[in-house]
């Protein structure tokens, strides 16, 4: 048993790391939003897509290491959680207590990489609208206002005036 929880800590540790990565990279990525720097921004989004499937990897390592956990406390078929784990090593306090802080230390990883992938979804969102404002006055720039010229019937031409602005002939 006592493997088990050394290779869960281990498991729950490269966790952490990869998250920490991740964070870092997730800051880059928000320096690169602001600045507006679209290759950095590529890049950034490459290496996080890597990282995440690494993190899909070690999920699946901890949730295999936790069904040989319940096949040897006599748990099969249950679905144990890290925390069911901790409980159940009371009478091993020193590996509760690693288990314990290895797992807060994931949790607050992760947390701190969720606060700051919405911070980086609002920045993101705010660049598309801001680029949807530029688009639309750019294409407001280029149309002209159709002039308020009349035919003889008393319906409008639909004239458009020139691109360079008004036209000063008569």
């Amino acid at each position: 048993m006592a493997s088990l929880v050394e290779d869960l800590l281990k498991i729950l540790e490269t966790e952490k790391e990869t998250y920490d990565q991740l964070y870092e990279l997730a800051e880059s990525e928000r320096a690169a939003i602001i600045d507006r720097k679209l290759d950095v921004l590529e890049e950034t989004v490459s290496r996080e897509q890597d990282l995440g499937s690494e993190l899909k990897n070690l999920e699946n390592a901890r949730v295999k290491s936790l069904q040989s956990m319940a096949i040897v406390l006599g748990k099969d078929g249950q679905d144990l959680t890290v925390s069911q784990i901790i409980d159940l090593l009371g009478k091993t306090p020193v590996e509760q207590q690693k288990l314990k802080v290895a797992k807060d230390a994931l949790v607050e990883s992760a947390t701190r990489m969720q606060m700051l992938n919405q911070q980086n979804q609002v920045l993101l969102n705010q660049a598309m609208e801001l680029v949807d404002f530029d688009l639309t006055l750019f294409r407001s720039l280029r149309q002209a206002p159709e002039t308020a010229n009349y035919n003889r019937g008393a319906y409008a031409t639909g004239e458009i005036l020139p691109s360079g602005g008004f036209d000063a002939k008569q």
